[in-house]
């Protein structure tokens, strides 16, 4: 069975830090173009980072570079992203899932399996 598991979300105040986990259950996540996506409330989703199978390259939003860093534990079949600067803006729940690419930022889903439960960030000011 396939499915992705999002964690380390929670509450923060305004200029911390936190490292959300995506893992993987059922297939290789190295195999994957794995990107991460938020959703705020009232508002869209939207693509906040992702990183290529082929070749580890990574893509991130413009309002998040230099602040998120998205990284792969083969090992533990593990995709990671280091949030740190933290602002309001960036409360939302976030989640992962495997894409069809990640050339221009994390867009289409791969499959409905392949979209994994969030996890709620919440940034006080």
């Amino acid at each position: 069975e396939v499915q992705l598991q999002a964690s380390g979300g929670g509450l923060v105040q305004a200029g911390g830090s936190l490292r959300l986990s995506c893992a993987a259950s059922g297939f290789t996540l190295d195999d994957y173009n794995i990107g991460w996506f938020r959703q705020a409330p009232g508002k869209e989703r939207k693509g906040v980072s992702c990183i290529s199978a082929n070749d580890g390259n990574t893509w991130y939003t413009d309002s998040v570079k230099g602040r998120f860093t998205i990284s792969s534990d083969n090992a533990k079949n593990t995709v990671y992203l280091q949030m740190n600067s933290l602002k309001p803006e960036d409360t939302a729940v976030y989640h992962c899932a495997a894409i069809v690419s990640c050339d221009s930022g994390p867009k289409i889903v791969l499959a409905n399996d392949f979209w994994g439960q969030g996890t709620q960030v919440t940034v006080s000011s």
